[in-house]
């Protein structure tokens, strides 16, 4: 089973590890901070042993990763797996910013249905069940979702459940929420954030979140 360093520091970059097992194109490793796409928020960018990485898929509680034909890495090799930063930090204030978005919607419409999500570096999307337009209400959520990022409250991420690998994500004394993304530590690094409604058609909704602020680390 593929060690996740990423849930242990999100903020890390490079990692020295072992090749763990080679199929042709894939590659499996020992331990990695290279995010696979789950639960909506994409994989990484960035490189194995020099050889970037076209895909990162899960493979049940394994990540595998597709590398270009004769990549030349074998089982037992040493390699440095790098990502890339800007990207991953983009992702991780996009994904905050969704999470956020979407408990506030769901606290203030009784029966509303998330029926998909998606979380990309340029922006994030949420898709709701709603049979009226949202747009009226976005000021409000978005003025209730920037208040809950200017707090700058401390994030926790953590194993509900180590064995099976179902994780967490708290803001002590607001909520909980089963996530097995990459998380901030806090909620002011996702800085401040627009939130505009798309038409996807007679009953849903679609809420799309971007980033107003480039921000480093």
């Amino acid at each position: 089973m593929t060690g996740k360093q990423f849930w242990i520091d999100p903020y890390q970059t490079r990692l020295a590890t072992t090749v763990a097992r080679v199929d042709g194109e894939h590659v499996w490793l020992q331990h990695t901070i290279f995010y696979a796409f789950s639960g909506g928020q994409e994989s990484d960018a960035g490189s194995i042993g020099g050889w970037p990485v076209l895909q990162a898929a899960t493979q049940g509680l394994d990540i595998v990763y597709t590398l270009p034909a004769g990549h030349r890495l074998q089982a037992g090799d040493a390699v440095l797996v790098e990502i890339d930063w800007p990207r991953r930090y983009r992702l991780m204030r996009l994904h905050f910013a969704a999470e956020l978005t979407l408990e506030t919607i769901c606290r203030d419409f009784a029966g509303v249905e998330k029926i998909g999500a998606h979380i990309a570096a340029d922006k994030a999307r949420i898709d709701f069940a709603l049979p009226e337009p949202i747009t009226p209400h976005l000021p409000a959520i978005t003025a209730k979702v920037q208040g809950l990022i200017d707090a700058d409250s401390a994030i926790i991420s953590a194993f509900a459940d180590e064995a099976a690998q179902r994780r967490y994500w708290e803001v002590p004394g607001y909520c909980r929420v089963p996530c097995g993304g990459t998380h901030l530590a806090r909620t002011g690094e996702v800085g401040r954030i627009a939130l505009k409604r798309k038409n996807i058609g007679k009953g849903k909704e679609r809420v799309e979140i971007t980033l107003l602020e480039d921000m480093s680390c």
